[in-house]
């Protein structure tokens, strides 16, 4: 299974380290960074992007004697993190392409997963939601705790299976919000994920942006209403 903890947390430190200070990412950095995965560009791929989208930049910078902006956004790299993962698959050419897969991590203890979808499920009973989501959410908790039972009996786990049940429940909770969301909150949500990448519309194909702005809302939805993200990846913040 993809070790998700350092596919995100690696990619937020290289970027900081290349811009040479500590910034938080944004929401939409993090959305952005979750299309990467979903879409299995490789780690390398995404750090070589980086990397040579900043070479260039430090280059620029100092024939302009350091007067460029600043680099405030990951979305700046998209474009190179592009480029580099398509310059690997030809490379890779006559050979095995590279793939996002990597063997599964034995640290996600049954035990452990079990809790965190149990503890998942409680929170997505609590949440008071209306008529229009509340039932498909109570419906995905009702899942959760059938996979935490799951997950006790089964050895070994099939993590990779797992999060892959795990992504169709959390889309499935996406349209959900989407389904209970009021017109007004979907249209000022989507105005604000414009606003906030229109500096990076010319370095980003428009399925990347779409998929960006999904997530996005996606995110938002569930910030609002105190739902957790279901991925395996998100225990390991714990």
């Amino acid at each position: 299974m993809q070790n998700y903890f350092n596919y995100f947390t690696e990619i937020e430190t290289r970027f900081q380290a290349r811009r040479g200070s500590i910034l938080l990412l944004s929401t939409l950095d993090w959305a952005l960074i979750e299309t990467w995965r979903e879409a299995g560009i490789p780690l390398e791929a995404v750090l070589r992007g980086i990397d040579d989208a900043f070479d260039k930049y430090d280059a620029r910078a100092q024939k302009a004697g350091g007067r460029l902006r600043r680099v405030n956004g990951l979305a700046w790299v998209a474009q190179s993190v592009m480029e580099a993962t398509e310059a690997m698959l030809e490379a890779a050419i006559g050979g095995a392409k590279p793939s996002a897969k990597e063997p599964q991590d034995s640290g996600f203890e049954a035990a452990r997963i079990a809790a965190y979808l149990n503890a998942n499920a409680d929170a997505l009973e609590a949440a008071q939601l209306p008529d229009a989501s509340g039932e498909a959410i109570r419906t995905i908790a009702q899942r959760l705790r059938g996979l935490a039972t799951e997950a006790k009996l089964q050895q070994p786990l099939d993590n990779e299976a797992l999060e892959g049940t795990l992504t169709a429940l959390e889309e499935r909770m996406f349209a959900a919000l989407t389904l209970g969301a009021t017109e007004e909150e979907t249209a000022v949500l989507r105005a604000q994920a414009t606003r906030e990448l229109a500096p990076y519309r010319g370095k980003m194909g428009a399925v990347q942006l779409k998929q960006v702005t999904e997530q996005f809302l996606h995110k938002r939805l569930m910030e609002a209403r105190g739902l957790p993200r279901l991925s395996l990846f998100y225990m390991s913040l714990g």
